[in-house]
Parts: structure tokens; C-alpha cells; sequence
């Protein structure tokens, strides 16, 4: 049976509810068609929650991964416990070790399942598991649980090693640095969870800072699992200054640009503050991608989810780290990720990602003229009250690569406000759910999906619940604005 074509015919209405984008059992989003669906998302509604055949793989298990799950349960003999496969027994070890360290009460063993590691977890101990899962995003992949289930074939001796030998060089020729210095990782958040490992070597016992209004997972990451994180929105460099002085962290972590607000900190400036203090700099260029911008003079470390605009195709789950060659750090890092690594990209994902990204610089480029494209119609529609996009921020530009542009990425409020959003939402025709960067348009209502137990705290920092991410596809422009026309009408 020949798969979904999401470019023409999207899951967008009722009837679509729960159906996994794309039509894979790897897929990495879910359709969401309704504003009311995402309300009861967000509140675990039981008939919403069964519904699902698929979910971003850090904030559930993957049916495949499930399956896997249910399997332990034939293992242990405990009244009430939950499972989490991992690809080796080092990364459930380390998830063992949290959850020992933040519920000594628990109780918590590693079990063998088909081949993968497996976290049991008992019910005292399971929200720590989960966050682990959630935050670190080194669980097992569908892939991996797919051949773990004879659902799927191994791939032959060598093949995963050969596609992740080019994906090094693929993505070395992209930040324009040796192979040597990349690394890649079942996510970018199993990426950011190597830096922050790293750091953790460097500099014991210090927090990190993270600037400017954060994707949830890169501020709970330090947070939750490491030595914790303080969240500054004033990027003013003196008061950057006092407080770098003031709280003494180990790193700074910048995303390029921040999410959903696609707003750029000022990084050389920010890059200066902190090497002045022997402060390291972390950047998280997903959205703008190294194919668009260069980071690598500013910033020592530079982590990426490969799953959105690198892969494109919605259902690869991986992550790439750089080390920056003009780094003070650079030598020390390197030799920190030597011994210190917890898992690379598996052989299936890494087969698939060096496939889906042959095409990935003529891809991002359309995606980011099409994007570009839909911005300026949007801007003129008299129902827009407002679009973010990054070609508006100057920070952005001043990190761009000759002739790149700016992301697949815009955000828009409406004149009604959330009415008037829920309305647009229900019947605009494109793909519902969370992700970006897909080869189909996708669009959510960002905050609810990544905030919706704070939405006080996002609005007052500045960032509304009625805000809708867009992650702009390779439709026809005319007929995707065609579309967007029609959801604004009504």
C-alpha cells in the first residue's frame, strides 16, 4: 500500500485524529486537527489518548518501542511498574542512576528485553524515568524496536557504519570544519545531554544560563538531570554581565533562533561576555540550520535535532554536536567526548538519515523561499495581526552564510485573538501536530503543545497561547496559500 501523499492530501480534519505523520511506524508526529484535540492532548483525555497511533518520540514511547515495553512486563513480578528501552546498557544506566539520585524511596532495575536495555521503573520512580526519557532523548529507537521485533531486518555488517561515515562528511561540508569534530546521536537532545556531560567534567559543580525565551526540553535538560539552569530573557550585555559575574555558570546555552518567537540573541556580543570568563557558549542552530547561518566562531559547542530540515521526511529521530575548531576548549572537548560518549546513531536510523538528506542543501532552500514566500502574503492579509520570522531580526542576519536564507519557521497571531485561532486552526488544510522542518507544511499551536501547564508564565513572558507555529512545506506556493486564504476566512 502505497503511503499517504501529505503534499496534496494532508491530516487535517476530524477524521484524522490520532493518525501518525507521516503514514510510517517511525513517524515523529501525530495529527492534532483540532484546536479542541490538542486541549485534550495536553489534559490526557482517555478517548483522545487511544486515538493516537503515533507520538513525538521524547514525550511517549512509539507503539514499536511500546511493544518492546510490553514485553518486559513478562520479566518482573511488580504489582505497578513502567519500562523504558535503551539502545545499551550504559544510557540505562545513567537513567537507572537519576532516578536512584531523585526518588531514593523507588526501586529500579535494568532488564535485557530482545536485545535492548530496558529501565523498569516502580511507581514512586516512574516520573523520573519519564523525565529522563523525555528530556535526555536517548531511549531506544522505533527502528531499533522494530528489528528487536523481527519487524524489521538488521542491516548488513558495515552498512550503518558507512552511512554515518558520510553523514560526518555531509554535515562537515555543511559547517565547513573537520569530520573529527562532529558527532552524531540518537537526538538532539541525546546531543545536548553529551555537551552538557562534557561540561560536567570541565566544571563539576556550575548551573548553566540559558537566554532568551527556551525550547522546554533545553532548559528542563539542565534543570531537571544536571546542575541545574537560571533562564534569562533581558539579553542587555550589562546586565549579561552582572549576571554571568553574579552566578558563575559553566555554559550559556542560545538557541538560533529561539522557538517560537524566532528572535536571535546578539551572539557575538554574548560569545565575548562569556570567553571573557572562561564561560563556554552552547548553541542550538536547528531552526536556522548550519546551512543558513555560521555559529562556529562564536560558539564552542553547537548541537542540532537532525530529525527536522536535515532529514525532512518526519520520521528519523537523530542529532548531530560540533565541536568549533576556533574553540579555546576544542582539543579538551574532543578528548571528553572520547571516552565519555554514551551511544552513537544507530545503524538504521543513520542508513535512513544519510538517505532522506542527500538532497538536504536544494531542499532547505526551497523551504526557505517557500517560507519566506508565504511570510510576505501573510503579512499583507488584513485578519494578521502580526508574523514572526527571522528575516526580521537583524542578530539573525548577521550570522548568515552568503546568499542562505532564513528557515522553514514563522509564528502569527490573529486579529480575533485565540477565538479567532481556534477557527483558523479547525479548518486550515495542512498537516496538525508537533514537529517542524518536514518536507509538508505543519502547523500547532506551539505554546499550548510546550507550555500548556504554564500558560501564565509564557504570556508574561511575552509569548501568547494563541500563537501558531508554522513549519512551511514544498507545496505549490499558490495552492498552499490558496489554503491558508481559505482557513483565514472563516
Amino acid at each position: 500500500m502505497s503511503k499517504r501523499n501529505l503534499l496534496s492530501n494532508p491530516y487535517w480534519s476530524a477524521k484524522d485524529l490520532g493518525q501518525a505523520i507521516p503514514d510510517s511506524p517511525h513517524a515523529v508526529s501525530v495529527a492534532l486537527p483540532r484546536w479542541k484535540d490538542v486541549v485534550a492532548y495536553e489534559e490526557k483525555e482517555p478517548s483522545t489518548i487511544n486515538s493516537l497511533h503515533a507520538i513525538y518520540p521524547r514525550f511517549g514511547l512509539n507503539p514499536l518501542v511500546m511493544a518492546v515495553s510490553q514485553c518486559a512486563r513478562h520479566r518482573v513480578d511488580w504489582d505497578e511498574f513502567t519500562a523504558w528501552p535503551y539502545p545499551n546498557f550504559k544510557t540505562a544506566e545513567k537513567a537507572k542512576n537519576h532516578c536512584q539520585s531523585s526518588q531514593r524511596k523507588g526501586k529500579t532495575i535494568i532488564c535485557e528485553v530482545l536485545g535492548l536495555h530496558c529501565l523498569i521503573a516502580d511507581s514512586e520512580s516512574t516520573p523520573s524515568a519519564q523525565a529522563f526519557w523525555q528530556h535526555t532523548g536517548l531511549g531506544a529507537s522505533s527502528r531499533l524496536a522494530a528489528i528487536a521485533l523481527n519487524k524489521e531486518k538488521a542491516p548488513r555488517a558495515g552498512a550503518g557504519q558507512h552511512a554515518r561515515n558520510i553523514l560526518l562528511e555531509r554535515l562537515a561540508g555543511i559547517y565547513c570544519c573537520p569530520a573529527k569534530n562532529i558527532s552524531l546521536h540518537p537526538s538532539g537532545m541525546a546531543a545536548l545531554t553529551n555537551a552538557l556531560d562534557a561540561i560536567t567534567v570541565l566544571y563539576p559543580d556550575s548551573p548553566t544560563i540559558q537566554l532568551g525565551f527556551p525550547y522546554v526540553d533545553v532548559l528542563k535538560l539542565p534543570q531537571v538531570i544536571f546542575q541545574g539552569s537560571h533562564l534569562l530573557l533581558d539579553t542587555d550585555p550589562d546586565y549579561l554581565a552582572a549576571e554571568f559575574d553574579h552566578k558563575k555558570p559553566a555554559a550559556v546555552i542560545v538557541e538560533l533562533p529561539s522557538n517560537p518567537m524566532l528572535r536571535c540573541i546578539d551572539l557575538q556580543k554574548v560569545s565575548q561576555l562569556a570567553h571573557e570568563r572562561g564561560i563556554l557558549v552552547i548553541a542550538d542552530d536547528t531552526i536556522g540550520s548550519a546551512i543558513n547561518i555560521n555559529a562556529l566562531p562564536y560558539a564552542d559547542l553547537i548541537f542540532s535535532s537532525l530529525t527536522k530540515s536535515f532529514a525532512g521526511e518526519g520520521d528519523i529521530l537523530a542529532g548531530s554536536l560540533v565541536v568549533s575548531p576556533e574553540s579555546k576548549w576544542e582539543k579538551e572537548l574532543i578528548q571528553i567526548f572520547s571516552c565519555t560518549e554514551l551511544v552513537q546513531l544507530s545503524d538504521p536510523d543513520a542508513i535512513a538519515l544519510e538517505e532522506a538528506s542527500r538532497d538536504v542543501k536544494g531542499r532547505i532552500s526551497q523551504l526557505n523561499s517557500a517560507c519566506l514566500g508565504l511570510k510576505k502574503r501573510l503579512e499583507k492579509h488584513p485578519a494578521v495581526a502580526r508574523v514572526l520570522h527571522p528575516e526580521s531580526c537583524p542578530n539573525f542576519q548577521s550570522l548568515m552564510r552568503p546568499g542562505a536564507g532564513h528557515s522553514c519557521l514563522l509564528s502569527l497571531k490573529l486579529v480575533g485573538g485565540l477565538s479567532q485561532a481556534k477557527r483558523f486552526y479547525d479548518a486550515l488544510e495542512v498537516c496538525k501536530g508537533p514537529s517542524l522542518g518536514t518536507n509538508f507544511t505543519l502547523v500547532c499551536p506551539y505554546v499550548l503543545l510546550a507550555h500548556y501547564n504554564e500558560l501564565d508564565w509564557a504570556e508574561e513572558c511575552g509569548v501568547p497561547a494563541d500563537l501558531l507555529r508554522v513549519s512551511v512545506g514544498l507545496e505549490n506556493p499558490d495552492k498552499l496559500w490558496e489554503r491558508f486564504q481559505k482557513a483565514l476566512q472563516s
